[in-house]
């Protein structure tokens, strides 16, 4: 007679794995990469290898020496969040400021709540808005030797000397200039100031399609943070076209809002995310403070995560077949 085996969950496996999702977020990242090293050039590299080698030995240490446990840098995450916390950052962050950002961002952002799938907020935004909050002036100075698509309805093109504020977010908020005084190509393939990550638009977007053609990620969370915001940026008044390629809301609705620790785990809950991220990023930039509020709003939202998860399950197995029986 045989014997029944019992053995626990998960019974149906597949190809996906933590390496393998992690890796392919890396690949999608390297043509915004390549696009901020062609931008800003040697200072962008500087701050890139700062970022990721400290946010690689700090992960290492704490395993090491405080957890006692086998080191996971082969997984990728550590890589991860250095890579979005340089894009995050301006190319002429002085250094000492990118390790303290990489030290906040792995060891209170990730190692302190367990390491790797139990972090509450994603840890590269928990860095910069650290950074953000300690160093305003340092965050909001750009170069001065970045073209910009400012006033590029004349054909040519300025030099933005280094001021405070997110260049385009800040002209367009202050009233100095219009919607029509921007070239949506220029600011598409980088030709505009900003943090690394931000002056790529079409480099992220073709990350996205390598995301979503692997299946590393679904739409739901890019398409309803973009959508969302284009919708309350009309509603308002604004060019949703330019709140879209302005300031980082392509960078934290492809890599960042879509980070599987910290964001819904069904559709239906991830569409509810990302729609009022796209809604908050717009209430800041229109009215708050500062004129960039994805970082905020992905974080804020991090938060209603567990709020979301418990009102938005995911069906029971069999549930839908039992019903129709009955």
């Amino acid at each position: 007679m045989n014997k029944l085996t019992i053995s626990l969950s998960p019974h149906i496996h597949s190809t996906a794995s933590i390496n393998r999702c992690m890796w392919n977020v890396v690949i999608a990242m390297i043509p915004a990469l390549g696009i901020a090293l062609w931008t800003f050039g040697l200072p962008a590299l500087w701050v890139v290898l700062l970022s990721v080698g400290t946010a690689l030995l700090t992960e290492w240490a704490i395993e090491r020496f405080l957890f006692h446990r086998q080191c996971t840098l082969s997984n990728g995450s550590a890589l991860i969040t250095g890579l979005l916390l340089a894009f995050n950052l301006p190319s002429i962050l002085p250094w000492w400021m990118v390790i303290i950002g990489a030290i906040v961002a792995i060891g209170i952002g990730k190692m302190s709540f367990g390491g790797l799938g139990c972090n509450i907020w994603n840890p590269a935004l928990v860095g910069r808005v650290f950074l953000l909050l300690s160093f305003p002036a340092a965050m909001t100075t750009w170069p001065s030797d970045v073209d910009s698509a400012f006033n590029a309805t004349t054909g040519a093109s300025q030099q933005v000397d280094a001021n405070s504020g997110a260049t385009l977010l800040s002209h367009l908020n202050s009233g100095s200039s219009s919607f029509s005084d921007y070239n949506f190509l220029d600011m598409a393939i980088g030709q505009m100031n900003g943090s690394l990550g931000e002056v790529g638009g079409i480099a992220i977007l073709i990350g996205l399609i390598y995301l979503l053609v692997t299946k590393t990620i679904t739409w739901h969370i890019p398409v309803s943070v973009i959508a969302s915001a284009a919708f309350f940026s009309w509603a308002f008044g604004g060019n949703p076209l330019l709140d879209i390629f302005a300031g980082g809301l392509l960078l934290g609705a492809v890599f960042m809002a879509t980070d599987y620790v910290t964001s819904p785990m069904t559709h239906k809950g991830q569409l509810i995310f990302g729609a009022m991220i796209g809604f908050i990023t717009i209430i800041i930039r229109r009215y708050g403070a500062y004129p960039e509020g994805v970082s905020f709003a992905i974080l804020l939202m991090n938060s209603f995560v567990p709020l979301i998860n418990r009102y938005c399950r995911p069906s029971i197995f069999g549930e839908k077949e039992r019903r129709k029986l009955a």
